[in-house]
């Protein structure tokens, strides 16, 4: 973040506070908390979230203790300067309940019933927002059981029958490129994104931290997980 910042145009209400909005790169939101002042130069003299809590009366870093962090890319104001946009790249779940985001899957209508309308999305045609998605939904199951669902019975199964079913679906989409059907091939490959994406979830890691290692391939850049050293690579 750039040392040199103005925040004079922020407007504090009378407990010192400002509401932050805090949003992914691609637009999702993630979060609401509150800032003080205080809060609010820490974040921008660290690069990372800090928050005032309202009910422990104290600052805290988002990610201290689970290590789910937020580097932040942009802070904006709106047109009174009485609230925040927090742009930054989420490192892990940004929900202390284990969701990606504090409003996954918490809609305040059910079935047809009356009540806040919901705006249909737009049909997502890039990978990163649709594996999101699907974790996020992974990860609902996990926290919260649904009777009858698939993706509890690998949880509760465990580890050993999640890599089964991801060895198996590896097995079937071999057999399937093998056969040449391209039919074959995308449900085949569908099941076994699945299943790996249900042992990201099992290891508490995430889509995002999966891109990120990805895109440091593509750009020649390899960071040594294990040794703590980033060395150089061809690029992809």
């Amino acid at each position: 973040m750039d040392k040199d910042f103005d925040i004079s145009m922020v407007k504090f209400d009378e407990k010192g506070l400002v509401p932050a909005i805090v949003q992914e790169e691609n637009g999702q939101v993630l979060m609401l908390a509150y800032m003080n002042e205080e809060s609010l130069k820490k974040t921008l003299e660290s690069g990372f979230t800090w928050f005032f809590s309202r009910s422990r009366q104290k600052l805290w870093r988002k990610g201290e203790t689970s290590g789910n962090t937020q580097r932040v890319k942009e802070i904006a104001y709106d047109c009174d300067g009485d609230t925040l946009l927090v742009t930054v790249h989420q490192t892990g779940v940004a929900c202390h309940t284990g969701t990606y985001s504090c409003f996954s899957g918490r809609k305040l209508t059910k079935g047809e019933e009356k009540g806040v309308a919901v705006v249909p999305k737009e049909p997502e045609k890039s990978l990163e927002p649709v594996l999101n998605e699907l974790y996020q939904v992974i990860q609902d199951r996990r926290l919260h059981p649904v009777e009858g669902s698939y993706t509890n019975y690998l949880f509760d199964k465990g580890q050993d029958k999640i890599l089964k079913k991801v060895g198996e679906e590896a097995v079937e989409t071999i057999i399937a490129s093998k056969n040449g059907s391209k039919k074959e091939i995308l449900y085949e490959m569908a099941d076994l994104w699945y299943h790996c994406l249900v042992l990201l979830a099992y290891h508490r890691i995430t889509p995002d931290e999966l891109f990120e290692e990805l895109y440091g391939r593509r750009k020649g850049k390899e960071y040594h997980r294990f040794t703590g050293k980033t060395g150089i690579r061809p690029d992809l």
